[in-house]
């Protein structure tokens, strides 16, 4: 059977309300009574029931983290950045994937709020998600990750992608490119819609139209299908720089153009991703793309999450990274 605080206390020699502040407040004990609390708690074995703590306290230690897609190593970064971080706070991350569904998302909100979470770390599909709002104003703190509010209602770490977009296309125009496109989406994805604006504005002050071909997502599954139907286009259509939306959208677009063997990157066609992921500088043409620093991102959210959840005058905090453009061999002319 296991060891309980009362056996600790007997053990100790001390009273249960002894065991209860070392546990919890060990400042508030003489150091010879800690180091006998400590030594039978070595001795018995004992563990906290740290479930019977929370349900009394009504909050558990844990935090939710929410991504659009688990399968992305950017989202991987960004949780370690956000577990790193929780660690410092005594706190423990769940991470959950919405796959991109609103829906899926709805659920995940649910079932965090029902465990009483500290609070959430999400990546919305849509940042005027009504159910977010609802939650927060229900007592559960929210920071918006890898995302800024429109209103500023919500304290959010995000990238400046607007300005990222902005240079991807400034490159490719710098490489002489005159016919760009970007690949990603759906557009209706903020993040997404950032940097096909950045994107937007680079082209039209260099008077050069931009394509844009929306995907369903951003795999790199559908890199390749989109990089398999620019194949069977006229050289005249063809574009000869294009922008993924991210990493991996851009990867399967240099797979397909690597198995059809025909055409140079990126002599032919030069292409930049966006995330940096560790994959990008390993593929068999070095992509270039945007860095995000996404651990980077994962800490800083957390960071805001535990001070609003300590302090409910806490103050509104909208952090924004700036960009880097890597510059690699699928680009470099």
């Amino acid at each position: 059977m296991a060891a309980s605080i009362r056996d600790v206390a007997r053990e100790a020699g001390v009273s249960v309300g002894t065991v209860s502040n070392v546990l919890n407040d060990p400042a508030r004990v003489a150091p010879k009574t800690l180091e006998r609390v400590t030594d039978a708690i070595d001795k018995l074995g004992f563990v906290r029931n740290d479930a019977a703590r929370q349900l009394r306290a009504g909050k558990s230690r844990a935090v939710g983290l929410i991504v659009l897609d688990s399968s992305n190593p950017f989202f991987a970064d960004l949780a370690k950045g956000a577990e790193r971080k929780a660690t410092d706070y005594g706190l423990s991350v769940l991470m959950a994937n919405s796959d991109e569904n609103p829906q899926r998302e709805r659920v995940l909100l649910n079932l965090f709020e029902e465990q009483r979470v500290l609070g959430v770390l999400i990546s919305p599909l849509v940042v005027e998600l009504e159910p977010i709002k609802k939650l927060r104003d229900r007592g559960t703190p929210v920071v918006l990750v890898d995302m800024a509010s429109r209103d500023k209602s919500f304290s959010s770490v995000s990238v400046d992608d607007v300005a990222g977009g902005r240079m991807v296309v400034q490159h490719l125009i710098d490489g002489q490119a005159q016919r760009i496109a970007f690949v990603g989406g759906p557009l209706i994805r903020d993040q997404v819609a950032e940097r096909l604006k950045g994107a937007s504005k680079a082209a039209a002050k260099a008077e050069i139209n931009l394509e844009v071909i929306e995907t369903p997502s951003m795999t790199v599954e559908d890199g390749r299908r989109i990089g398999e139907l620019l194949l069977e286009r006229d050289a005249a259509a063809r574009p000869d720089g294009i922008f993924a939306a991210n990493d991996l959208v851009a990867l399967g677009i240099m797979q397909a153009y690597i198995v059809d063997g025909r055409f140079s990157i990126p002599n032919d066609v030069a292409i930049v991703g966006y995330d940096d992921i560790a994959y990008s500088s390993t593929s068999i043409v070095p992509l270039s793309s945007v860095r995000q620093s996404p651990e980077v991102i994962g800490a800083r959210a957390m960071e805001l999450l535990q001070a609003e959840a300590e302090s409910e005058q806490h103050a509104v905090q909208q952090i924004v990274i700036q960009p880097e453009l890597v510059i690699r061999d699928s680009s470099r002319r």
